[in-house]
């Protein structure tokens, strides 16, 4: 199969009280085992099978929308777990919080604009720290989209489906976003993947 449901890298109740274990039960166990099961079953019979996920979030991107949405959130959400941790958030490890100061303002402007991209991204979708054309940009996508698509590499997402928060924060988008820059964050993670992304 080429999708395979990671187990997680810390306990269902690990990230309390900012993402509590039901949700992670729900988000890991129900709907990113939807979309590994969802996109094998797409994936059967066709020339991407055996591709790395990558590739295939790529080549589906307007041309097979069913495989698309499943490859992507399962890409999205391989990421998503590593970028979460028990007691992250904080501050950037230092290269990184240097180029957020260049590119983007700092970190307190990073952390506006960031969580202001989540709150802005109307139904479902994501919103990102990416590396495009060397600099650092945030965005957002809707639905299963990523940067992948737009010429630039994820270093960052956060997932702002309902099932993401709707059980700890009901429709306060806002509180959630703002938990898991300042809580959840693994900055270790994410300055692994800047590292790979501007070699």
């Amino acid at each position: 199969m080429t999708f395979t449901l990671p187990e997680l890298p810390y306990a269902y109740d690990a990230l309390g009280p900012y993402m509590s274990k039901e949700t992670l039960e729900f988000h890991h166990d129900k709907h990113h085992k939807a979309y590994v099961d969802t996109g094998n079953k797409l994936l059967e019979g066709t020339d991407l099978a055996g591709k790395s996920v990558e590739e295939i979030v790529k080549a589906s991107y307007n041309t097979n929308q069913a495989l698309f949405n499943n490859a992507g959130q399962h890409y999205n959400h391989l990421h998503f777990w590593n970028w979460m941790k028990p007691n992250g958030g904080g501050q950037p490890p230092a290269e990184l919080a240097k180029k957020i100061d260049e590119d983007l303002g700092g970190y307190e402007k990073f952390k506006a604009d960031f969580i202001q991209a989540g709150i802005g991204q109307f139904g479902s979708g994501w919103a990102w720290l990416a590396v495009k054309d060397g600099k650092l940009a945030i965005l957002k996508t809707p639905n299963g989209e990523n940067p992948l698509v737009h010429g630039a590499t994820p270093i960052l997402g956060v997932d702002v489906w309902e099932h993401s928060y709707y059980i700890d924060y009901r429709n306060r988008r806002p509180d959630y976003l703002k938990a898991f820059i300042e809580n959840l964050v693994n900055w270790e993670y994410v300055e692994k993947l800047y590292g790979e992304a501007k070699a």
